[in-house]
C-alpha cells in the first residue's frame, strides 16, 4: 500500500476546511457513498460510546481521511463487513499493546499509514487554532475510531 503522504494530508485539510456548508454536504455525501460501511461502522462507535461530540468529529474526520487518500490518487475499494470483522480483533488485540506500552510506532505498523496516524496524533493532543481542546474521553474515542478508518481505508487500497 502506498503510504499517505504529508502533502496529501495537507491538500485535504486546505480543501475540507475551505468548503461552505453545501460543499461539505456534498464532499460527506460523496464520500459516505462511496464508503458506505466504512461510515456505518464509524458511527455506529458514537452511539456505542455515547458521545454526541463524537458524531460530528468522525464525519469531519471520515472526510479528511477520505480526501487524503484521494489526494494521494490511491483508490481503495469499498469496505466491506467481512473486512470489518477479519480486522476487529488483530486491531483490538493492537490497542491493548499500544495502551499497554504508549508506543506509538505500534499503531502506526498496524495501520500502515504513519503519516496520518501521526496527523490524528497532533489532532487529539493540540488545542485548535480558536484554543479548543477535546476532553480525554473523546480525544481517545476519536482516535481509536479514526485509527480504525485509517487502517480499514489503507487495506482496501491494498
Amino acid at each position: 500500500m502506498k503510504n499517505i503522504s504529508i502533502k496529501s494530508i495537507e491538500q485535504a485539510i486546505n480543501k475540507v476546511d475551505n468548503l461552505d456548508d453545501d460543499g461539505l454536504e456534498k464532499i460527506a455525501e460523496y464520500y459516505s457513498t462511496a464508503q458506505p460501511t466504512l461510515l456505518g461502522y464509524a458511527m455506529q462507535a458514537a452511539i456505542e460510546y455515547d458521545n454526541p461530540q463524537l458524531e460530528g468529529l468522525l464525519i469531519y474526520y471520515f472526510c479528511l481521511i477520505a480526501e487524503s487518500f484521494q489526494q494521494e490518487g490511491t483508490n481503495p475499494k469499498t469496505v466491506t463487513e467481512e473486512m470489518i470483522d477479519e480486522f476487529e480483533e488483530p486491531f483490538f488485540q493492537m490497542l491493548d499493546e499500544y495502551f499497554n506500552s504508549d508506543n506509538e510506532e505500534i499503531i502506526e505498523e498496524f495501520s500502515d499509514q504513519p503519516e496520518l496516524i501521526r496527523f490524528m496524533f497532533m489532532e487529539i493532543s493540540e488545542p485548535d487554532e480558536d484554543g479548543t481542546e477535546l476532553d480525554d474521553e473523546t480525544a481517545t474515542q476519536l482516535f481509536i475510531v479514526s485509527t480504525a478508518m485509517i487502517t480499514l481505508l489503507s487495506r482496501a487500497a491494498a
